[in-house]
């Protein structure tokens, strides 16, 4: 018994120090790629925001998706396209179906062919979906420094940095699915001058929370001021990258309040009848002898 305790505490140590050196050599990651090493993208990971809808009871903000839909409306939406996206489905985000139809008649839409046998452009309505602002891969790449800009449909459940030990064991219990999110945010508001001794490629920009590399073709996209708010929400970066992000995250997850509710009455149920079953057995074996 003594050889079993003393085993088991040698392998909590061995596993504390094991670690506490990954949070070290994480925590130093850029000064490692600072002085030549090989870094490991991200080379700072994203930190974890305050999300309405984290949690197994979180909730969308209308009035945040309405201001993201602004952000990728009059800042995304030139490079980046939603095709998976309707504008039938801004109805959730609490507008009318006369203003959705408003605002699908903004863009324009190739359809057809016609009669003759020729495909035409004509004005959106709320079944049609965001359309690119680029009419192949080909021409985006072209257009944005030979990477063509992906599309944002499921962008915030495609991105995401995995967390490791020791928060993964808490993710089991209190899920954690806002990593999309948490990393559009850090991605957007992380641009900064490389540090000395870091090179990057002409026509790229340094970012240390990209999941692929030290710099990316995309221009840092937000400024303050640039989109106008009528809510009185601060008009900075860092709102707008927040307010961006989770509308993103509705793009990519609009049932997720459904799925929650859904869950909690799931869990309810399977409690109440847990307990009927074991009173159940209680009754039947009752008057048996064990």
């Amino acid at each position: 018994m003594k050889k079993l305790v003393t085993g088991i505490l040698s392998l909590a140590v061995v596993a504390g120090l094991g670690l506490g050196a990954a949070i070290a050599q994480d925590e130093a990651g850029g000064e490692g790629h600072a002085e030549g090493g090989t870094p490991h993208y991200p080379i700072h990971k994203p930190e974890q925001q305050d999300w309405t809808f984290a949690g197994p009871f979180g909730h969308y903000d209308k009035g945040q998706l309405q201001r993201g839909l602004k952000v990728y409306t009059e800042v995304c939406s030139a490079c980046h396209s939603m095709s998976l996206v309707p504008f039938r489905t801004l109805e959730d985000l609490g507008y009318s179906e006369a203003q959705v139809k408003a605002f699908a008649a903004n863009y324009e839409v190739q359809d057809g062919p016609n009669a003759d046998g020729e495909m035409f452009t004509r004005k959106a309505i709320p079944s049609d979906y965001f359309p690119s602002p680029f009419p192949n891969k080909e021409a985006a790449a072209a257009a944005n420094n030979g990477a063509a800009p992906p599309d944002f449909s499921l962008i915030a459940k495609a991105r995401g940095i995995e967390r490791g030990f020791p928060q993964f064991v808490f993710d089991i219990f209190w899920p954690y699915q806002e990593g999309g999110p948490d990393y559009i945010h850090a991605l957007l508001t992380g641009y900064q001058e490389p540090p000395q001794g870091v090179e990057v490629a002409e026509g790229t920009h340094y970012n240390p929370y990209f999941a692929a590399a030290a710099a990316l073709a995309m221009a840092p996209p937000l400024s303050d001021g640039q989109v106008s708010y009528d809510d009185g929400a601060p008009q900075t970066v860092d709102q707008y990258a927040k307010d961006v992000s989770a509308f993103l995250m509705w793009a990519a997850e609009p049932h997720l309040e459904d799925r929650k509710r859904t869950g909690f009455m799931v869990m309810v149920f399977l409690l109440i009848f847990t307990g009927l079953i074991y009173l159940t057995k209680k009754s039947v074996y009752a008057n048996k002898e064990h």
